[in-house]
């Protein structure tokens, strides 16, 4: 476990006690060094206690491996994620160990918890290890964490633990200049009121001997020079756009700009209660997720995207409104057509070029091992299923399997989910070469720690240089090829292009900071902090003026979809401060449970999912009944429901922005009331 040069070079300020950021590339061992740094403060500092903060639930379990060998049993080490079920409180564990690696979130749950058994204390812990700490900015949870310490921090409060960052690409924070670029990083140094950056200058050259960048290699590709597939879905697009009769939308079809309007355009129509504008809204954001699929992946998978969405609509709404009748009557009128020319139609050339690369990179000699990375859980899976199906590529020794994200989306929850039990063990079988080619989104882009990986594939994807530069990290052999695929002249190209313009600003942005007179470093750094406490002062004021806005008993609750009346704010509560819950037990006669439920791979401390509910009057899905302590609560989705203010109705994005008070739900308080219920009947 030594560490080598370049490693003692960045650590030293740690030692010391000083707060800093290491700046390291992917794979240039920052977890050994901030392990080695672990160890030293256990050694040095009088009831020492280390936390370190992942972003990622995967990331608990490798890290936990690092620290364990540095640590070398003489501390106690526990680890907390989301999917641990019964468990001790955080409190608890944070008591009885002396490192905990957790995610960030159950960090800010516990510190916010009024449970004994839960809570901590910031200033409990000696050592804050932050991971990917580029991501300590606005409403992260990091940066929520290191408010509270900065906070604490300007109020004079003591003791503070000691913060150390760890991270391969600070970021320009969407900067295109160096002095808005040396503004990023100074304010992400503030966040986490660092001391120095740290990056190794004497023993550089010990860096690029042991780090070498992948060969970069762009394979573009021409467009279809035919398409009658999409040609199809943008015909059909015009003929719904025409029953709108909104001239001013555009017709820039299969983009994402068009799905952003249209996204915009079915909120604004559920506020005014155009119920038939809201759905020719919904149904043409699905045929433009299928021209974005078909643009990724085949024409087939686009084409099952749109018969398994039509398939939900027939089963799920028991109203139909004539919009709807008249849309489904479109799609069936024409999904035989769909079907001729999805099966005969040309080869999309994206696929074409990445499969010339997977029979180069895995019909060569030796062990090749990769990652393709594609923008969203749906495109994984249409790329396995590509993998398996694709006759060219049976005679390569291609042993794939996904690596995605285990949240739901809207456009997914129709889709299996990949449990984080099952994320693990994909992991352990790349790692020892039972699978050599992973198949995944950004979920795999930071930390997945992988030696013999060489083959990175990033598959027309729009990304900023953060991602770019984590995902060609994920490439740690020696001689690793970073392949590119898109189209000739596309947005994904010219952004890939500008990621490495933005990249070399990022690196002269940090220089310069690291270059700066100590004391005014110094003084930006304060200044910033100062500033960052009063805006998010500002902020809280702001959101609570707006949860004040009406009294929660004022506000009522319509199904998005029909518009029905179903209850009013003041039904709501919170659970574990974000699942919302309607506890009015009149509210039941509103909605349907279904029978299976929900499948989620995770064991919750407090909590099961039940089945879905789904409004009785139509069909629509308003979320999943959780059973919370045995007591049965239907847990709503903000999207699902309309909010009818005094002053006109919204759709709010997220549940924290309604304008009223949502109290926390009181487990003693509802059983008793549910008893002196029963007790009167």
């Amino acid at each position: 476990m030594e560490l080598r040069s370049y490693q003692w070079e960045v650590i030293m300020p740690a030692l010391e006690g000083k707060n800093i950021i290491i700046w390291l590339p992917t794979g240039a061992g920052k977890t050994r060094a901030a392990a080695y740094v672990a160890k030293r403060h256990l050694e040095t500092v009088d009831g020492a206690k280390v936390v370190v903060l992942v972003n990622r639930v995967h990331l608990v379990t490798q890290h936990y491996e690092e620290f364990k060998r540095m640590l070398d049993g003489r501390w106690a080490i526990a680890t907390l994620s989301g999917d641990m079920g019964l468990r001790p409180g955080f409190g608890h564990l944070a008591r009885r160990n002396d490192l905990l690696i957790c995610t960030a979130e159950l960090l800010q749950m516990a510190l916010s918890s009024p449970e004994e058994e839960e809570h901590v204390e910031l200033n409990a812990f000696s050592l804050l290890v932050v991971d990917e700490c580029h991501h300590t900015h606005k409403d992260t949870v990091y940066n929520v964490i290191l408010s509270r310490y900065l906070e604490h921090k300007l109020q004079g409060t003591r003791p503070l633990p000691q913060v150390l960052g760890l991270t391969a690409s600070p970021g320009t924070g969407r900067a295109t200049t160096l002095d808005g670029a040396i503004d990023h990083i100074l304010q992400l140094c503030a966040n986490l009121d660092t001391w120095r950056i740290m990056s190794p200058q004497t023993h550089l050259p010990e860096l690029q001997e042991h780090n070498r960048l992948p060969c970069k290699q762009y394979d573009l590709c021409h467009r279809r020079s035919q398409d009658p597939f999409g040609d199809m879905l943008k015909k059909l697009m015009e003929q719904v756009q025409d029953h709108l009769e909104m001239p001013e939308l555009s017709r820039d079809f299969g983009t994402q700009t068009y799905e952003q309007q249209v996204v915009e355009l079915s909120k604004t129509a559920a506020e005014a209660g155009l119920v038939e504008r809201r759905a020719y809204a919904l149904h043409l954001r699905r045929y433009n997720d299928a021209l974005l699929i078909h643009d990724t992946v085949r024409a087939v998978d686009a084409l099952d995207t749109l018969r398994d969405f039509y398939d939900r609509e027939r089963a799920t709404k028991t109203q139909v409104l004539r919009a709807e009748r008249r849309l489904l009557a479109l799609f069936d009128d024409h999904k035989n057509e769909l079907a001729l020319l999805a099966t005969r139609g040309p080869e999309n050339p994206k696929l074409e070029m990445l499969e010339r690369i997977l029979q180069n990179q895995f019909g060569s000699p030796g062990s090749p091992r990769g990652i393709i990375f594609t923008r969203t859980r749906q495109s994984a899976h249409s790329l396995l299923l590509w993998l398996q199906q694709q006759p060219g590529l049976r005679t390569v020794d291609i042993r794939a399997q996904l690596l995605i994200g285990a949240g739901s989306s809207s456009q997914t929850t129709h889709m299996t989910q990949q449990p984080q039990r099952e994320q693990q063990d994909v992991i352990r079988k790349f790692r020892d070469g039972t699978l050599n080619l992973l198949v995944a989104t950004s979920v795999a882009e930071e930390g997945l720690d992988i030696p013999q990986c060489n083959v990175i594939v990033r598959y027309g994807l729009l990304t900023n240089e953060i991602s770019m530069v984590q995902a060609r990290g994920r490439a740690r052999a020696d001689q690793s090829v970073y392949s590119f695929v898109a189209t000739q002249g596309s947005r994904e190209l010219r952004r890939e292009q500008t990621n490495e313009v933005l990249e070399v600003l990022m690196e002269r942005a940090v220089a310069a900071v690291q270059e700066m007179d100590q004391a005014e470093y110094q003084a930006k750094i304060r200044d910033l902090q100062r500033e960052a406490l009063v805006r998010r002062a500002a902020q809280a004021a702001q959101k609570k003026s707006r949860q004040q806005q009406f009294l929660a008993e004022h506000v009522q609750l319509l199904c998005v979809n029909c518009m029905v009346a179903v209850g009013h704010g003041s039904d709501l509560r919170k659970v574990e401060g974000t699942h919302h819950v309607n506890v009015n037990p009149n509210f039941s006669i509103y909605y349907n449970v279904s029978e299976k439920p929900v499948a989620i791979d995770r064991v919750f401390k407090d909590w099961v999912p039940g089945g879905v509910i789904s409004c009785k009057n139509c069909g629509e899905l308003w979320g999943l009944q959780m059973i919370y302590k045995s007591v049965k609560l239907p847990a709503l989705k903000v999207r699902a429901m309309l909010l009818q203010t005094p002053r006109g109705r919204i759709q709010a994005k997220k549940w924290s922005s309604v304008p009223f008070q949502v109290p926390d739900f009181d487990y003693v308080l509802h059983c008793a009331q549910a008893l002196s219920d029963l007790s009167l009947d």
